[in-house]
């Protein structure tokens, strides 16, 4: 964890952050509320989430509609403790300490709603895992 900040970092890095990354920062908040810092990024962002997944989530009750494609920085990498990689390849800067998960994913993008489902609920599965993982409880 960073040393400014009792609870741990987590940034979701895929290339176009308008889909996997999207979904997992949403999970991530959803499910941990205030006691994870999250941050999600793409290292070529789209103009736009993907429709399919903002369809996708509401379906769970989670509004990525307002969520907006940002750019990888280093500054963002630097800053969290762990970084969750979905498919960007070498353009994630690597620092030393820094925890990295790679999460092989199919990517939604160009996929209507009924390719989506099962990415969301792979991510789900994964986020709750990382949670467990970094002992943090799950919101009821």
């Amino acid at each position: 964890m960073s040393a400014n900040s009792p609870r741990p970092s987590v940034l979701f890095v895929c290339v176009h952050n308008a889909g996997r990354s999207q979904m997992g920062a949403a999970f991530l908040t959803h499910l941990a509320g205030d006691r994870v810092e999250v941050r999600s990024a793409g290292s070529a962002p789209a103009d736009a989430v993907n429709p399919a997944v903002v369809e996708a989530m509401a379906e769970v009750g989670i509004d990525v509609s307002a969520e907006t494609p940002k750019v990888l920085t280093v500054e963002a990498v630097r800053s969290s403790d762990v970084v969750i990689t979905m498919g960007c390849g070498d353009a994630c800067p690597v620092f030393p300490g820094k925890r990295y998960l790679d999460w092989r994913l199919d990517d939604p993008a160009g996929q209507g709603v009924d390719a989506v489902r099962p990415i969301r609920e792979e991510i789900e599965g994964r986020v709750r895992g990382l949670l467990a993982e970094l002992g943090v409880a799950v919101r009821g």
